[in-house]
């Protein structure tokens, strides 16, 4: 039997999980690293910091899972989407990345919009100039810091740096170059004519691959720093988004997945190239050669429940440490204490501004409807719900487009919550499966280094041998009656705050 090594270079941490051909979990690593939020709206992580849980969880799976690294037919990689990474010409970091969910650069997205034009724009990449998107960032750097970009000789993608470190090489590949917002979308392609219209320099651009295709080796150097076999393929790979997309069988028309991650993500499979005018949602290219995905974006999904956690729930941390449980099991517990609706309490899930629908990195978090009747129960249930009403946006556009919507699965460290996959369900007006792994993107990446090994025929084969559906949580018609009446009330708010939330922001 051979097996296969999915490596996810998340927001958190980087997990890495070894699956034998059916797609069970032999064996599961997770190193952590910190987050850095130099000023209020930036988000920035060191790319050493990954490369060290690289080379942790790796070798802790090659040493923990009693499987020869002989065994393993390929690598892939999945990683957070848009973070900028710039080396120099040895290929060495020179500055921190700035990674997806920084707000910093809306004077550069201004830019985009001069130089280019919205509507050119849109036609090349398929979205709107981005804050959380590659191409503005690079632009602030060009602006902001011309001494580092002077000195860049490579731009890359979180996970495309762990492959130049694993292998040697610079690759990037269709998925996550097309969240870069510098490719031509529906040509699968960098565009030259943009690029040259932002005054940018092709050449620190990586070639770019199919999700599928074989970029390289592990290098001698990196074997010996993981234990892998030199020499051991590695694939494209795919943003995190694909690659989840991927791993929760994401792969035929229909077929819809919501992801509960630190964001939160609704993601459908697409056969032709469709795009949003209005740029509400996201096209891009799936990891499915000749396919595309169309994802709408929470920023702060499970980021608004683990803010929530740690700010106002030490009880329950000190609690669930007792007990020997995730703290998250004793908050679904009080939050399924306050009924559907929080009795008019809602929340807007805008810590880190937002992307779908509003496109407004000025947004801004908020708990509305607070009465003295309110209790924390109330609070905590209404920050999921606030959140499950956000992903319902996403999901609303991506109908209105066309596209179709027959079976939706959620995933993401969210979607181990039943609760939350209940008001899913209920907000949705649609059953909810979970599959039966809860590997996501690391899933997704080996069964693209399957494909691209000749393990499996296709990546649809690898989802049907690899994904099967564990649980469906049908619509409670009570508690969809609730939420059909009060998700328009929280549609509403958004726009009564937005010009107070622009104000709030320039204070």
């Amino acid at each position: 039997m051979s097996y296969l090594l999915g490596i996810d270079i998340g927001t958190s941490g980087t997990k890495t999980v070894l699956f034998d051909e059916s797609g069970k979990a032999v064996y599961g690593v997770t190193s952590e690293y910190p987050l850095y939020q130099p000023r209020a709206g930036w988000a920035e992580q060191r790319p050493e910091d990954w490369w060290e849980a690289v080379k942790s969880s790796v070798s802790g799976v090659v040493s923990g899972s009693g499987v020869s690294a002989d065994e393993i037919a390929g690598i892939g990689l999945s990683g957070q989407m848009h973070g900028l990474v710039m080396l120099d010409k040895n290929g060495e970091v020179l500055r921190p990345s700035i990674i997806w969910c920084d707000q910093r650069t809306s004077a550069e997205c201004g830019l985009m919009n001069e130089l280019v034009g919205k509507e050119k724009l849109i036609e090349i990449t398929a979205n709107p100039a981005m804050t959380g998107f590659t191409a503005s960032k690079l632009l602030w750097v060009m602006r902001n810091e011309p001494e580092i970009y002077e000195k860049c000789a490579h731009v890359l993608l979180p996970k495309d740096y762990i492959r130049y470190k694993l292998t040697g090489e610079f690759a990037a590949e269709v998925s996550d170059g097309s969240g870069m917002q510098l490719m031509n979308v529906s040509e699968r392609r960098w565009s030259t004519e943009l690029i040259s219209l932002l005054g940018l320099d092709a050449g620190m651009l990586a070639p770019l691959f199919e999700s599928v295709e074989v970029t390289g080796g592990v290098s001698q150097k990196a074997a010996e720093l993981t234990g892998l076999k030199a020499g051991t393929p590695v694939v494209g790979g795919a943003g995190d988004q694909a690659a989840g997309g991927v791993g929760n069988g994401i792969v035929t028309p229909g077929a819809v997945s919501a992801t509960l991650g630190t964001s939160g993500v609704v993601f459908a499979h697409t056969e032709n190239m469709t795009a949003d005018p209005r740029g509400r949602v996201h096209t891009l290219c799936h990891a499915v050669p000749g396919c595309w995905h169309v994802m709408g974006v929470t920023q702060a999904a499970g980021l608004s429940l683990k803010w929530f956690r740690d700010n106002f729930c030490a009880p329950e941390k000190d609690a669930a440490g007792l007990m020997g449980v995730d703290p998250y099991v004793l908050m679904d517990r009080e939050a399924e204490n306050s009924a559907p609706g929080c009795g008019g309490l809602f929340y807007l899930p805008y810590l880190m501004g937002e992307r779908t629908p509003h496109l407004d990195p000025d947004a801004r978090g908020a708990f509305i409807g607070i009465t003295a009747r309110h209790t924390k129960n109330d609070m905590l249930r209404a920050v999921m719900e606030g959140v499950g009403y956000s992903m319902k946006d996403c999901l609303e556009i991506i109908r209105g487009m066309g596209v179709p919507v027959k079976e939706i699965r959620v995933s993401g460290g969210g979607g181990k919550s039943g609760l939350w996959r209940q008001m899913m369900a209920d907000m949705f007006g649609r059953p909810v499966a979970v599959t039966e792994s809860s590997e996501g993107p690391a899933l997704g990446a080996a069964i693209l280094a399957g494909a691209g090994t000749g393990v499996y025929s296709s990546v649809q084969e690898g989802c049907r041998v690899c994904v099967r559906p564990k649980t469906v949580q049908k619509c409670v018609r009570e508690n969809a009656a609730v939420y059909k009446k009060a998700y328009p009330v929280y549609k509403k708010l958004y726009r009564s705050l937005k010009n107070d939330f622009a104000a709030i922001a320039k204070l």
